[in-house]
């Protein structure tokens, strides 16, 4: 597996990223285990978590959102995902084999609310720092000027390597580095947008900054929240199959299910067809083999669908690319 830098900094990723918002949520401790065993044996050393992940966090979300009270998910603890892979490490004395992310609950970037956060995280996690530190989404209450002095202080204790921000806007990143310079604070040496074929915007608005200031970009979503495995009916949202994506997390039907992304799919299976891979795959090597992408996240229920990630890293898809990018 290759290795990349991660922007400026000494600090090397895999290039493609164990997502692991699924622990505890749509699989157990027992599976959440054998795929990252298996991520591991591969070369995939970058795992990236995040406090929100969790099946208690799901069903609160859910119950607060729209009043479903039935249980989706595999556990219903807090933080489930931190609390898996830190159990991990401890059975499998792996701490060292990996590079951890970790990430503070969008809109919460104050400096009392990181120094929390993060330790809560950390012990969580069974470790004393983590690789990355991410804003899980940009908090526009506090100045960002604040937000860095924290994490900058976080960095100095040891606790953390580098630090990031994920879902911030090309104009936010700017700010973030006018106020790094002006403040002579770290700045954000990492990325996390949307970005898969239903969703492209940030190839057109995050991208660039990135690129220009040597920020690495590790796209989440890969496959659209699993919308872009063709499993959903167009025009029935009604149709959910239970325990994927769309069932535990509704909140990504809004996104996805609409007359263009459903045209994608439907060019997706076409394409798959003729190539004779699998949809997935293809969806997947769109994504990372975009040149500007660091390394790609990809969540797994299975370590099949981690082995489909690897062979998707491993496609060659040349012109195909340029042609799948104008498909509306």
């Amino acid at each position: 597996m290759d290795r990349k830098q991660v922007g400026t900094s000494d600090v090397e990723i895999s290039a493609i990223g164990l997502g692991t918002t699924t622990f505890g949520r749509e699989i157990d401790q027992d599976t959440a285990f054998e795929i990252m065993d298996y991520a591991v044996e591969n070369g995939i050393t970058f795992f990236d978590t995040a406090e929100a992940y969790g099946g208690g966090n799901s069903y609160e979300g859910r119950k607060q959102a729209d009043g479903t009270t039935d249980i989706r998910e595999k556990s219903t603890e807090m933080s489930s995902s931190e609390l898996i892979i830190g159990r991990w490490m401890k059975a499998r004395g792996s701490r060292k084999d990996i590079e951890l992310c970790t990430k503070i609950s969008g809109g919460k970037a104050r400096p009392e609310q990181i120094k929390t956060a993060l330790d809560a995280s950390l012990e969580r996690l069974g470790t004393d720092y983590v690789d990355i530190y991410k804003i899980h989404s940009p908090d526009v209450n506090t100045p960002i000027a604040e937000s860095l002095g924290a994490l900058d202080e976080q960095a100095n204790l040891g606790k953390i390597t580098v630090f990031g921000g994920s879902n911030y806007s090309g104009d936010q990143i700017e700010e973030m580095l006018d106020e790094a310079t002006k403040n002579g604070y770290r700045r954000f040496e990492i990325m996390q947008p949307n970005y898969n074929l239903a969703v492209p915007d940030a190839e057109n608005d995050v991208f660039p900054i990135c690129v220009k200031e040597q920020i690495a970009i590790t796209p989440y979503s890969p496959l659209g929240a699993g919308f872009l495995t063709g499993k959903y009916i167009r025009g029935d949202r009604n149709a959910i199959p239970k325990g994927t994506r769309m069932d535990v997390a509704p909140g990504h039907i809004d996104i996805y299910f609409n007359d263009r992304s459903f045209n994608i799919v439907d060019k997706l299976k076409i394409k798959a067809d003729e190539l004779g891979v699998p949809i997935t795959q293809l969806a997947m090597g769109w994504v990372m083999s975009h040149p500007s992408v660091t390394a790609a996240l990809a969540g797994a229920k299975s370590t099949s669908h981690l082995q489909n990630a690897i062979n998707a890293y491993n496609m060659n898809l040349g012109e195909l690319r340029d042609e799948m990018s104008s498909w509306e």
